[in-house]
């Protein structure tokens, strides 16, 4: 854990939730209005938040670890790299900074604050993509750490630039995330009422990576150990 005090680690994943949120919903709006070609409108979506993850990551990992996302939390939490009592802070902080985030967006593109999104977003196949989604992101995260710490950055906002792209969910990946594009009703949102689908399914990718990377990346030694133990008399 940084050295930074809990009240500024909090306010580091607020605000850089709500950038995140701001250039998702932001850029959507953007391309929208820029083009009736929903390809382009989504590459556009892409580009912008593979890169704004890359610059809030790389500016506020070294306070608050840089999660913007409930279930990455959630992960470091249970890997007790991050305290317990930090981890509903956390949460909040993503929240009200992911509704802000969509708040700032809308207001900027002079649309009513909040709004409640009609885009369907439900059924097996997307819970099945963002199971992966959620699960490939932990996983490059964790790996990322373990081995190339200076990249992790970079590992993440490219991650997420593919996964917009080869999961039918377009990546939420975030619960904090998809809770604030279920705010608007613009190319972004999803309804609310898809939400619980999302937040399980996001739920369980992350334990699923946490799991698989918890045996993938063990230690050398410690796998040799965990042998000699199977093998013992």
């Amino acid at each position: 854990m940084t050295g930074f005090s809990l009240s500024r680690r909090v306010a580091a994943e607020a605000f850089g939730t709500l950038l995140l949120v701001a250039t998702v919903v932001g850029s959507g709006i953007m391309a929208d209005r820029l083009t009736d070609d929903t390809a382009i409108a989504l590459l556009g979506n892409t580009l912008a938040t593979g890169a704004m993850l890359v610059v809030l990551i790389t500016t506020l990992g070294p306070i608050s670890g840089a999660h913007f996302n409930p279930v990455v939390s959630m992960v470091f939490a249970v890997k007790r790299e991050l305290p317990g009592s930090s981890l509903a802070f956390y949460i909040a902080a993503q929240i009200v900074g992911g509704i802000a985030g969509t708040m700032l967006a809308h207001g900027m593109f002079e649309l009513p604050l909040l709004q409640i999104s009609q885009t369907v977003r439900s059924g097996g196949a997307q819970w099945l993509a963002e199971v992966t989604a959620t699960s490939g992101l932990v996983f490059v995260i964790l790996s990322g750490i373990r081995f190339r710490t200076d990249a992790v950055a970079w590992l993440v906002g490219l991650y997420i630039t593919a996964a917009y792209w080869f999961t039918a969910s377009t990546s939420f990946a975030n619960p904090a995330v998809a809770i604030a594009r279920s705010l608007t009703s613009t190319f972004s949102g999803i309804r609310p009422v898809d939400l619980p689908g999302f937040t399980l399914a996001e739920v369980a990718g992350a334990l699923l990576a946490l799991a698989f990377a918890g045996w993938l990346l063990m230690d050398a030694r410690n796998t040799r150990t965990l042998a000699e133990t199977e093998t013992a008399p």
